[in-house]
């Protein structure tokens, strides 16, 4: 008798943006010590950047990068070369690398209720109010890879929201900082 195989689940670590509202590559920014990059490394697998020390960082901890040569172009080409990139996978976690107090434990009850539902889109929320991270079906990958300029998954959610699976999350573990202001505040009420 063969072996029962799950289809494996792709990760793309989203960490290619720009950063203009921060004002310089947050993703290097330090909360409670560590990077928000290695913070959002230690919660799941695999990334794309524009930044080659994170991509080093990526790979000395065993994940595929990515280089994202033309991050001006929006989130969606973020978006395509890491689908293209996992198009075998029968799923793809799609998670921005700005949450520093998202927990691996969110992670994985994402992942768990999207092995239980593999044709919903399935996504971290509080109180009804989605969030990253968002785990897409391989069905929604021509959609995702249509995408341009800054649009992301939001708008394929929103044509789909029949298919939205929302697992709860800590309003905290969903707060992404798209400001240094925002950091501070974050890092004052840790």
């Amino acid at each position: 008798m063969a072996a029962f195989s799950a289809p494996p689940i792709g990760c793309l670590l989203m960490a290619a943006g720009n950063a203009s509202r921060f004002g310089e590559n947050k993703l290097t920014a330090r909360f409670d010590g560590q990077s928000l990059f290695s913070r959002a490394l230690e919660a799941i697998p695999a990334g794309v950047s524009q930044y080659p020390s994170l991509l080093e960082e990526a790979s000395q901890a065993g994940f595929d990068a990515i280089l994202n040569d033309r991050p001006e172009d929006g989130i969606s080409r973020t978006i395509r070369l890491g689908t293209r990139a996992m198009a075998d996978c029968a799923g793809i976690l799609y998670m921005v690398a700005d949450q520093p107090l998202l927990q691996a434990g969110t992670v994985r009850r994402i992942v768990d209720a999207w092995q239980e539902h593999p044709n919903c889109i399935t996504a971290a929320a509080h109180n009804g109010k989605r969030g990253n991270p968002c785990l897409f079906p391989s069905r929604f990958f021509p959609e995702l890879c249509a995408l341009e300029a800054d649009r992301g998954g939001s708008s394929v959610i929103r044509r789909h929201e029949d298919a939205l699976l929302l697992v709860e999350a800590g309003e905290r573990e969903l707060f992404d900082c798209d400001t240094k202001q925002a950091l501070e505040i974050l890092k004052g009420n840790a």
